[in-house]
């Protein structure tokens, strides 16, 4: 026995026959075999008798007793079915209705189709049959076949399918049956990197230069941790929409040259639980495993926003969950692992505390409207691809779009090279441009409005009064012109180059609130009666008032006090009921003042206010040249206005009255 038990254990493996190894498609196959059985021998209802054969007259006392519910004659097999009705199933099939099919039937051969026609529609006539007669000209056995065991088929399909996906997750559960804890960051690798590059961001030289530290970082990190510097782990791109927030991203990522993750703020935000914090888990580990490289977040504060104080009030779990991942992540990774994340939002105020502070958005970076050089080096970007007049001059179409984004300069390009193509132009005009300009910021003009002639009239008081009063204020911006065409909701407009200031003072708050209530105190001085017209003057002017008093501390009566409601307020406003009727007192005293101060100007110049009505009323748009002519030069002079001037007879040349 010990000699066979050595001899046994000596053997080889290959002696031993080969078991086949298991494979789930045998699963499959025997389940699809199992299921076509139970439908090929009736379903789900195995045991249930569903038809039996019957001769003629067996099927003529059947109809003749009331058991027949319906008829379905097939003439080319010489065959029909009669359908028993529920009552009546006992006494055809000699069992219970639990013991039969859904629908139990019985099946005839006859001999003639008319005699079996002629012998329904005689029971019909006795009452013994009411139900229907139905004609089968086809075989249709394989479409029931078909019908019956589609779904199921379908069914195993998306089973087979289902669990396909799930061995193929690698091991992720049920997070691999759609890849829905996946994150949908777009990589850029090195071979589709964005071309974008710093040439193509025009402005913005400050942010350009923290990003391209950011830059430096990654293409040569040694140079500053040799030193004990440790490379950022975040920069936070902050700023007003279509600044370049993205684009700037993008250039660092065609800049560096490193695997860049891209993605947005609402990507990681599902209905599902757990499957944002799963996203952000998924991104870290791609990124890290191809460090160096960047993450870019969009829209952070989609999913970055402040957390409740209160968790039973207005708590959105699930993103709470992904947030708490996200700041889990950015605190995890080494500080020199060669990650560094960059994020896009344009309301910073409303992220949430522990994602601003350092450690984690290590640089806030401002990506602000550009200013009036940065604005022309955004147009000479723009304007590469558009075919242009050689008399364009940049640096007046960067004075007459103040505040414009770069988003908005690049739409005013888009649509002067739109108008001039409606009008059969071979190049672009700087009238274009300008009326590019008037219907981005005014809308679009409608020449087909109707108005009255009293209207009208009232309409040119009005902008007269706004041009009057400008005219005669030192602080108040330079008339460009004025329009009474309407556009958009407006029925007429003043158009003004502004200064660019870093500061206003007092006195320049004043002379523009004066100029706004120039348009109804023409009215009430000239027409003797004011309108609605002058709505959305009175509301800028009381916006102006209200911040002059009660943020920028410039009230006689409530001097060197503001009033802003900072966060660690807990109440509604940080002042008294009585400091709350002060400040209104002041704000009505102040715009009263500038109401009349308006009321005396064109008062003082009556005649050139009428005079410049009635040229309103008669061309519809006026130019400064129009008003200089009318009033004389004005007293004031600014670097806005000498640019104006050497352009005004080129835009009045190329402008015809609308």
């Amino acid at each position: 026995m010990a000699e066979h038990n050595q001899g046994g254990m000596g053997q080889n493996k290959d002696d031993f026959p080969k078991m086949p190894k298991f494979n789930i498609n045998w699963l499959y196959t025997i389940i699809i075999i199992v299921l076509a059985y139970l439908f090929f021998t009736g379903g789900g209802s195995i045991g249930k008798q569903t038809s039996i054969n019957a001769t003629y007259s067996d099927f003529k006392k059947f109809v003749a007793n009331g058991y027949a519910s319906k008829v379905v004659i097939n003439k080319k097999e010489s065959e029909l079915k009669m359908y028993v009705k529920a009552d009546h199933v006992r006494q055809v099939f000699k069992s219970g209705a639990r013991d039969v099919g859904a629908k139990p039937y019985v099946v005839v051969n006859f001999g003639s189709a008319d005699q079996v026609e002629e012998y329904l529609t005689a029971q019909q006539a006795a009452k013994k049959f009411s139900g229907e007669i139905d004609y089968e000209t086809t075989d249709s056995g394989f479409w029931e076949i078909l019908l019956s065991v589609g779904p199921t088929l379908l069914f195993i399909a998306v089973w087979i399918f289902i669990i396909r996906s799930m061995r193929s997750g690698g091991g992720g559960g049920m997070g691999g049956v759609f890849n829905v804890g996946k994150s949908k960051a777009q990589e850029y690798g090195k071979d589709t990197i964005h071309d974008i590059t710093f040439k193509d961001v025009a402005g913005q030289d400050g942010a350009k230069q923290e990003v391209q530290e950011i830059v430096e970082f990654l293409k040569n990190p040694k140079k500053y941790t040799d030193l004990g510097g440790k490379i950022p782990k975040g920069a936070l791109l902050v700023g007003p929409p279509g600044t370049g927030k993205t684009l700037l991203a993008k250039a660092v990522a065609g800049e560096a040259g490193v695997p860049f993750f891209s993605m947005s703020g609402s990507d990681f935000v599902e209905m599902f639980v757990g499957v944002g914090a799963s996203r952000v888990r998924d991104l870290f580990t791609k990124a890290k495993a191809k460090a160096p490289s960047i993450i870019f977040i969009d829209e952070i504060d989609a999913v970055g926003r402040a957390r409740s104080n209160n968790p039973g009030m207005g708590g959105n779990d699930e993103r709470e969950n992904t947030l708490n991942a996200l700041l889990t992540e950015m605190d995890g990774f080494g500080t020199n692992s060669g990650v560094i994340i960059l994020a896009a939002t344009n309301r910073v105020d409303m992220l949430d505390k522990a994602l601003l502070r350092a450690g984690r958005f290590d640089r806030e970076i401002h990506v602000e409207l550009p200013d009036l050089n940065e604005r022309k080096a955004i147009f000479n970007v723009h304007l590469k691809p558009i075919k242009t007049d050689k008399d364009l001059d940049i640096e007046l179409l960067a004075r007459q779009t103040p505040g414009f984004s770069g988003a908005d300069i690049a739409n005013v390009c888009n649509e002067a090279a739109l108008i001039a193509a409606r009008a059969d132009k071979h190049s672009v005009s700087q009238q274009d441009f300008l009326s590019a300009v008037d219907r981005i910021i005014g809308g679009l003009e409608k020449k087909t409005k109707v108005m009255t002639a009293e209207e009208k009239r009232a309409i040119a008081f009005h902008e007269a009064g706004h041009a009057t009063v400008s005219w005669f204020c030192q602080y108040a911006n330079p008339l460009v012109k004025v329009t009474i065409v309407p556009r958009g909701r407006a029925l007429g407009a003043a158009w003004y180059l502004p200064e660019e200031r870093q500061i206003t003072t007092k006195e320049a708050m004043l002379d523009e609130m004066c100029a706004l209530l120039g348009g109804r105190a023409a009215e009430d001085l000239f027409l003797g009666h004011i309108s609605t017209g002058a709505m959305n003057d009175l509301e800028r002017s009381t916006k102006t008032a209200y911040s002059m008093v009660a943020y920028a501390g410039m009230s006689d009566t409530l001097p060197n006090l503001c009033y802003y409601n900072q966060q660690e307020y807990s109440f509604s406003k940080p002042y008294s009921d009585s400091t709350a009727q002060k400040i209104d007192n002041e704000v009505l005293a102040m715009i009263n003042g500038q109401y009349r101060r308006a009321k005396e100007i064109l008062d003082n110049h009556r005649d050139g206010h009428n005079r410049l009505a009635q040229l309103l009323i008669e061309r519809e748009v006026i130019f400064a040249q129009d008003v200089e002519d009318i009033f004389g030069k004005r007293q004031w002079t600014s670097r806005s206005e000498e640019i104006l001037g050497n352009d005004e007879a080129k835009t009045e040349d190329s402008a015809s009255p609308n």
